[in-house]
């Protein structure tokens, strides 16, 4: 096995093996700053000999010994090194390029580096699974069944709400069900105690279903990994059926996609520019509108890093933490306080609900959004092996809303205990460890009956039924 580096931002390696046949090449990037002389490696392996795609999916920390050209103030090396490669098949791998040498040792913590290969299916595969998503899709006529309602809004206020949220809990039921039967997913649900009896197994299923009691009126914040977290967030939603009442804060230029985007403001979800000058106007009319409606259930999803985690967002959260000398936390982006701040002081609340997001397929320092695509997902079937989920419960009552400095170091903390929850994921592969007293299941996100799809075809149906009666009705008593 032999391989050629080249250092930059990334490192370029060429790499034949006796086991694959033909060049691989592998990319890989580095993190953290701060700790000079490791290199965290992302590999991905692409086969440049033939039509499939091949990646390398489970990664480990590279530690950095010796001197040479060595590591810069940004752990990232240059020139050429020498390299051995550990893992369980105790393979190595002579690594020369420039001058200089160095060893590397392949680590990762108490788990070991086992590289996972997963083939992508075949072009004929790939473009079977995009028809039948589409197809399932568009059939649902979610944009149609929004426009059939519009009218309601100018005869009653609460009808036209009753109507948006059942064309809510419609798309929840077409996010939970494209997932169970396009990207099968398995989850690992944990909490602690602040969360015992709120989240359980159906009783009911045979399938062990997830159930949550988190209330009908709360907030929910999470760390942002990839594009799909609130995918599943909507689907917890859907197992404490307020699939209906979720409300999501997301970025101003995802209002503007054909459809979708369009669906999204309709739905009463929150786009903010994130210039507080501007955002301060519309998350307050938004949320006052929210709480004047509190008889009807809502639950807010919030992402306090503003982004998912990116090398990008780690820049722009590493300038952030020098200008306000807030610790940084290793495998997420530091939180901005404000939005979730005004949120907490207009919203009558009584909890707010956290999730921390872990992936099995990302790694120690590894971005998810270069794993786990949403095209990745559902058309070429390649979902996270499984969704981890760890939740806790905090009482509004209890949280220092007087004072938005002390706001924000209530929050960072609670940043920096969600980094502990993920070194410990990342370290042995799960939230939970022998001795914690709180909640573990395993569950699957898949519907509680196949028959809820046919919710979708009741607006449309009822609106080619009217538009029928109506026609008959003209030509009847143009008849008289």
């Amino acid at each position: 096995m032999a391989l050629h580096i080249q250092y930059n931002n990334y490192a370029n390696i060429s790499l034949t093996s006796t086991r694959e046949p033909g060049t691989k090449t592998i990319f890989l990037s580095r993190r953290t700053p701060k700790n000079k002389g490791t290199v965290v490696v992302l590999w991905k392996i692409m086969s440049s000999s033939s039509s499939s795609d091949i990646e390398l999916t489970s990664l480990a920390t590279s530690t950095l010994i010796g001197t040479g050209t060595g590591a810069d103030h940004h752990g990232a090396a240059h020139g050429g090194i020498t390299a051995t490669l550990s893992s369980t098949t105790t393979t190595t791998a002579a690594v020369s390029a420039g001058t200089g040498v160095n060893t590397i040792t392949k680590q990762r913590d108490a788990v070991t580096a086992i590289a996972a290969l997963r083939q992508k299916p075949s072009a004929l595969v790939q473009a079977v699974r995009i028809v039948s998503f589409l197809t399932y899709f568009l059939s649902t006529v979610i944009n149609f069944s929004q426009l059939v309602g519009l009218p309601l809004a100018l005869f009653s206020r609460n009808w036209f709400h009753a109507y948006r949220d059942y064309t809510k809990q419609s798309f929840g039921i077409l996010l939970t069900s494209v997932t169970q039967w396009w990207s099968p997913t398995p989850v690992h649900v944990t909490g602690d105690r602040s969360v015992a009896g709120l989240i359980s197994k159906s009783s009911i299923s045979s399938r062990g279903l997830l159930q949550t009691k988190f209330g009908e009126r709360a907030v929910l914040m999470a760390n942002h990994q990839i594009y799909s977290d609130w995918l599943y967030l909507w689907w917890v939603a859907y197992t404490a059926k307020i699939h209906g009442g979720i409300y999501i804060m997301l970025k101003d230029s995802l209002k503007n996609i054909p459809f979708i985007g369009w669906g999204m403001q309709y739905y009463k979800f929150i786009f903010l520019s994130r210039k507080w000058k501007k955002d301060e106007a519309t998350l307050g009319a938004a949320l006052e509108d929210i709480d004047k409606e509190s008889d009807w259930p809502a639950w807010l999803l919030i992402f306090p890093e503003g982004t998912n985690f990116t090398q990008n967002g780690i820049d722009k959260s590493h300038a952030y933490a020098e200008r306000t000398g807030l610790v940084e936390p290793r495998h997420l982006l530091l939180p901005r306080a404000r939005g979730l701040y005004y949120t907490l002081k207009t919203l009558n609340v009584p909890y707010v609900y956290d999730c921390t997001f872990a992936y099995e397929g990302v790694p120690r320092g590894g971005f998810g959004q270069d794993f786990f695509t949403l095209p990745g997902i559902f058309f070429q079937g390649r979902p996270p092996k499984s969704v981890h989920m760890h939740w806790r419960r905090f009482d509004r009552s209890l949280i220092p809303l007087q004072d938005e400095v002390l706001f924000e170091k209530w929050l960072h903390k609670r940043w920096l205990e969600k980094d502990e929850l993920l070194e410990r994921y990342y370290v042995t592969g799960r939230f939970d460890h022998d001795g914690d007293d709180g909640i573990v299941i395993d569950t699957e996100v898949r519907l509680g009956s196949r028959l809820e799809v046919f919710r979708f075809l009741v607006p449309p149906g009822l609106a080619v039924l009217g538009f029928h009666l109506a026609w008959k009705a003209w030509h009847f008593f143009d008849c008289l």
